[in-house]
C-alpha cells in the first residue's frame, strides 16, 4: 500500500476564474534556430510554399498555441522593424548585437503574420524602446492595423498585404529593467517612454491592448519597485504587465525542484499586491492584469554568442522529465492564479529553450511538449478551486510542500472537465481519492499519464518516444468518489463528464 495519500476536493460551484485562452501562448525570438531553421527554412524539403517547416507547423497546431509574442526578446531593442518587409532581395543584412549574430531579415512582420496564421495564433508584436523611438512605435500600429488612405498603411499594402493584419496584443519593450538590455531604461525613464509610446500606439488604434515591461525575474535589485514605479506613471494605457522567468535545477536538488509553484506562486502573489497598490494610489477604475508572457526552463547551459553567423546553435535546452514536471506545475499555477494572469507565452517555441528540436529530416519532441498539449487542449471554461490535502514532503528550499500539485477545469457549457496531476514524489506512489462535492454525478472519461522512474530521463532523436503522455486506465466513479494511485515523478490528466 502506498505510503503516501492525498485527497481532491472539487466543487464545480467554487471557481477562481475564467480561464483565458490566452494563456496558451507561445513565444518567437530571432535567436539562434528559433526563425531561421526552425519556423522557416525555404531550403528544406520538409517546407511549404511559404518556406515554413511543415511538421513544425503541425506539431505547433497539436499544442494549441493561441498567441504568439515576436520578435524578442532581446533581439526587440535593436531592432528596426522596417529591415524585415518589403521584396526580401532588398533587405539589409545586419549585425545582431543581442546574440552577436547575422541577421538576414528573410522573415519579418508580414511572414509572421502568415506564420501565425498558418497555426491559427494571434499575433503579439513588441516594439522596440531600446534604440526605437515613440514614432516607430506608431508607425508599426498604422502599418499593421490601418486601413489603405496613409503612408504606413499604403506601404503595408505595397508589399502585397491589403486588408490590415489587425494585431491587438503589444508588447511596449522587452525587459528594460535589464542592464543587459539595448538602450536599458531606470524604471521611471521606461515608465514615461512606455506611457508616451502606448498613447500614441493607442491613438492608431484604440482597439489593441499594450503590455508594459515588468521585472525580468525575482532576483533583479530593483524588483519589485520597478513594477511598481513603471505602474504608477503607465498604468492608465497599458492593460498588462509583463512577467518573466526562467526555472532550473542548478544545484541537482530534485526535491525543491519539484517544488518549483512555491516560487511561482510566490511571484504572482508580489505583482498582483503591487498591481493591487497601484491601483489604490491612483484611485483608478481602470485594471491592468500579469502576462507571463516568458517562461520556461532553462539552466543546462549551451552558447549565448553566435559569433557573427546566420543562425547558430544556441540555447538548445534538452529536458528531461523533472523539467517536464516542473512545466506541469507552472501550467497548474496559470490556472490557479487565473484571476489575475491572463496571458503567457513559453519561450520558446522550436529550438531555443524548446520542446520541439528540428533537423533537416525531422523532428524530436521532448517531454514537455506532451505536458503543455495536455493541458492546452483541456484546460477549458473555469478554473476551479481545488482543495487539496496531501502527505507533506521535504525539501531543503522551501520547506514541506505537498505530495499533489492540483489544478482543475469545468466548462459549464459543455459540462466537460479536466484534473490536472503531479505527484512530486521522486520514490513513492500518492494513493489519491478524488470526491466532487457539488452533487452532480461525474464520469472520468479518459486518463493520459506521463511518467519515468528516473527524474533525468529524456527523450533523444535515437529514442524519441521513451517519455510521452500514454493513455491509462480511468478510475471508476461511484457514490461522487473515484480512487487512483498516481505513481512517482508523474503527471496525470483526467477528463470528466457531468451526466
Amino acid at each position: 500500500m502506498a505510503s503516501l495519500k492525498a485527497q481532491v476536493l472539487l466543487d464545480t460551484n467554487r471557481t477562481i476564474a475564467p480561464i483565458s485562452p490566452l494563456l496558451f501562448g507561445g513565444f518567437a525570438e530571432h535567436m539562434g534556430r528559433c526563425v531561421y531553421g526552425g519556423i522557416y527554412d525555404p531550403q528544406s524539403p520538409l517546407a511549404d510554399e511559404r518556406g515554413f517547416r511543415k511538421d513544425v507547423l503541425e506539431a505547433l497546431r497539436d499544442q494549441a498555441y493561441t498567441v504568439i509574442r515576436y520578435p524578442g526578446g532581446n533581439f526587440l531593442s535593436g531592432y528596426n522593424w522596417l529591415d524585415g518587409v518589403g521584396p526580401k532581395d532588398q533587405r539589409p543584412r545586419r549585425r545582431e548585437l543581442a546574440w552577436q549574430s547575422i541577421e538576414t531579415n528573410q522573415f519579418g512582420t508580414n511572414e509572421f503574420i502568415q506564420f501565425c496564421s498558418a497555426i491559427n495564433a494571434a499575433p503579439m508584436l513588441g516594439v522596440n524602446m531600446g534604440t526605437g523611438d515613440i514614432q516607430s512605435a506608431s508607425a508599426l500600429v498604422e502599418y499593421c492595423n490601418a486601413p489603405a488612405g496613409s503612408y504606413w498603411a499604403d506601404l503595408r499594402i505595397s508589399h502585397g498585404f491589403r486588408d490590415p493584419h489587425n494585431v491587438r496584443y503589444w508588447c511596449v519593450g522587452n525587459e528594460m529593467d535589464g542592464p543587459w538590455q539595448i538602450g536599458h531604461l531606470e524604471a521611471n525613464e521606461y515608465g514615461k517612454k512606455a506611457l508616451e509610446a502606448a498613447k500614441v500606439m493607442k491613438w492608431q488604434d484604440p482597439t489593441i491592448q499594450t503590455v508594459l515591461c515588468g521585472s525580468s525575474n525575482d532576483q533583479m535589485s530593483t524588483y519589485p519597485e520597478w513594477d511598481r514605479i513603471a505602474l504608477e506613471i503607465a498604468w492608465e494605457h497599458v492593460d498588462y504587465h509583463s512577467m518573466h522567468y526562467y526555472a532550473g535545477n542548478r544545484n541537482g536538488d530534485t526535491p525543491s525542484y519539484l517544488a518549483s509553484a512555491i516560487r511561482l506562486e510566490n511571484y504572482v502573489d508580489t505583482l498582483e499586491g503591487t498591481l493591487r497598490y497601484v491601483k489604490a494610489k491612483r484611485r483608478s477604475k481602470h485594471d491592468v492584469f500579469l502576462s507571463w508572457d516568458e517562461w520556461q526552463v532553462w539552466y543546462k547551459g549551451d552558447p549565448l554568442n553566435g559569433n557573427w553567423t546566420e543562425a547558430p546553435h544556441l540555447a538548445e535546452e534538452i529536458y528531461n522529465l523533472e523539467d517536464a514536471l516542473v512545466v506541469a506545475q507552472w501550467l497548474n499555477v496559470f490556472l490557479r492564479k487565473s484571476y489575475v494572469i491572463k496571458i503567457a507565452c513559453v519561450a520558446q517555441i522550436v529550438n531555443v529553450i524548446s520542446w520541439l528540436h528540428t533537423r533537416p529530416d525531422g523532428l524530436l519532441k521532448q517531454p514537455s511538449y506532451y505536458v503543455f498539449k495536455l493541458v492546452s487542449n483541456l484546460a477549458r471554461g473555469q478554473a476551479l478551486d481545488v482543495a487539496v490535502k496531501a502527505s507533506i514532503l521535504e525539501t531543503d528550499q522551501y520547506g514541506g510542500v505537498p505530495a499533489l500539485d492540483v489544478s482543475a477545469s469545468y466548462d459549464e457549457e459543455t459540462q466537460q472537465g479536466a484534473i490536472f496531476l503531479v505527484n512530486r514524489s521522486i520514490t513513492e506512489p500518492v494513493l489519491t481519492e478524488l470526491r466532487w462535492q457539488d452533487g452532480k454525478t461525474v464520469q472520468i472519461d479518459s486518463a493520459w499519464q506521463l511518467a519515468g522512474s528516473d527524474p533525468k530521463e529524456a527523450n533523444s532523436w535515437e529514442e524519441p518516444n521513451r517519455l510521452t503522455a500514454k493513455p491509462i486506465t480511468a478510475p471508476v466513479v461511484d457514490s461522487g468518489c473515484a480512487s487512483i494511485s498516481l505513481p512517482p515523478l508523474s503527471f496525470t490528466v483526467l477528463t470528466t463528464r457531468a451526466q
